[in-house]
């Protein structure tokens, strides 16, 4: 395809990195010459110094046969005017837009998006988007990571190994006859930075991160299995009040109204104003890297402290402070890739990455072929991917061991009919069927042509 990338910050730049390496056809816009150099520089994609709504600009970037739009500029309405153009004067077929501002995602304004309005096929909500993804990794004490997966048949959890996790030094091939009635399949470990496609002789260490596939109603069998068999958090105190802060609070009202939340603004207007749209969330005004304030929130009774200001530095600061004086849980907002690979040395709990959850959301936008959903497992090691089978797709009527799959590409599950199957050799897989998928980046082409609708489905 060929994909023009409005905006050459973190967001655009990794997208845009994403879709070369799967030799996409990219070019991306932005109005500061240093960015397009550097772009220019290190990726396998064309470069355009302009203003990305200008339909001028576009044109020199060659919007006139692309096939979609990616506007991830800082601005909202530079985002929505670039695919206003794209349409109006070029027909570009997707159009996919950042916008920030919760006025203009109101459900009430819901038909400006409309064709006839400002046609924008796909809306990215980053503040919305964390949120929802803090909120679910709140609901599994000691999951670094969790995302629902066909319809909440199947998750996908990551957990960190520790020295008191009991399958330390256990070859994967073993888990099955393990836990005989567990349905859960390893897809990925980092290890020391590095991210490792397992295979079934691997063995977990002491300071992995296991990323498996499980049945739903079965994820505290599988916590308990690595050793991680904590309640869910009931004391939350939420550092940063902004647009993250606040839809994370909203959500924790609406969602889980027995858990008892506070909030440290230390922008004394910003912390009246949110406090005016919650119930029963206590906003407190002050430094949350002030002992004081700490001591006012009752950071030793706080089951999770949740990171979510707009410094990395300030997070992380935050998060080691609450670590210190007894928090059980920390959940940190990292925007700048280099501080991930900290995180887990500091003792920090979880990280949660913007870029990267925006990039999983707009990811499953591009994907051809019968894809539902994509997610971004950890920057490096691959995505997961949920897609249906079709009459037509390499995999229908075939048993798994008479499916050749790509190397670097984990079978992690099947779901029919609401129910997931552990994927063994003799399960045959059935038009219809959700597969479960863990591809490693140099595969996921060859994983979109499993799942091609070829022409004969037609």
């Amino acid at each position: 395809m060929k994909i023009i990338v409005c905006g050459a910050g973190q967001v655009g730049v990794n997208i845009a990195r994403q879709l070369a390496m799967e030799n996409h056809d990219v070019t991306i816009v932005d109005q500061a010459p240093d960015l397009v150099r550097r772009v220019s520089d290190t990726l396998d994609a064309q470069a355009v110094v302009g203003h990305a709504s200008h339909p001028d600009v576009l044109e020199r970037a060659g919007i006139a046969d692309a096939d979609m739009i990616i506007a991830v500029t800082l601005t909202d309405e530079i985002n929505m005017v670039a695919c206003q153009v794209a349409h109006s004067l070029f027909d570009v077929p997707t159009k996919i837009a950042r916008i920030r501002q919760k006025s203009y995602l109101a459900p009430m304004w819901a038909n400006l998006f409309s064709r006839d309005h400002l046609p924008i096929d796909v809306i990215i909500s980053p503040e919305m988007e964390v949120a929802r993804a803090v909120a679910r990794r709140l609901r599994i004490p000691g999951a670094i990571d969790m995302i629902p997966l066909a319809d909440g048949a199947v998750t996908l959890l990551g957990v960190r190994c520790t020295e008191e996790c009991p399958l330390v030094n256990t070859p994967l091939k073993q888990l099955t006859q393990l836990f005989p009635d567990l349905n859960i399949v390893v897809v990925g470990l980092v290890r020391d930075g590095n991210a490792i496609v397992p295979k079934a002789d691997d063995q977990m260490l002491t300071g992995d991160e296991v990323y498996f596939v499980v049945d739903t109603a079965q994820i505290t069998r599988a916590m308990t299995a690595f050793g991680h068999d904590a309640n869910e958090a009931r004391r939350l105190l939420i550092i940063g009040g902004g647009n993250i802060g606040l839809v994370l609070a909203q959500e924790i009202e609406r969602e889980y109204p027995w858990v008892k939340a506070k909030i440290i603004e230390h922008n004394k207007e910003r912390a009246e104003y949110v406090s005016g749209q919650l119930d029963s969330t206590v906003v407190l005004n002050g430094d949350a890297r002030d002992l004081e304030i700490l001591e006012e929130a009752n950071i030793r009774g706080t089951d999770t402290v949740v990171a979510v200001t707009n410094d990395d530095e300030s997070n992380i600061l935050a998060s080691l402070l609450a670590k210190k004086f007894g928090c059980d849980r920390t959940v940190t907002l990292v925007n700048t890739s280099i501080y991930e690979q900290l995180i887990g040395s500091l003792g920090i709990d979880v990280v949660v990455s913007p870029r990267n959850i925006t990039v999983s959301t707009i990811l499953q936008h591009v994907r051809r072929g019968r894809i539902h959903s994509v997610h971004a497992v950890r920057e490096g090691l691959g995505e997961l991917i949920e897609a249906e089978a079709l009459e037509t797709s390499d995999l229908a009527g075939k048993t798994l061991k008479e499916i050749d799959l790509p190397s670097g590409v984990v079978m992690g599950a099947i779901v029919r009919d609401g129910k997931m199957l552990f994927p063994r050799g003799t399960t045959t897989v059935e038009a219809g069927d959700r597969v479960i998928l863990f591809s490693a980046p140099e595969s996921i082409r060859k994983v979109e042509n499993m799942f091609a609708v070829q022409l004969e489905y037609f």
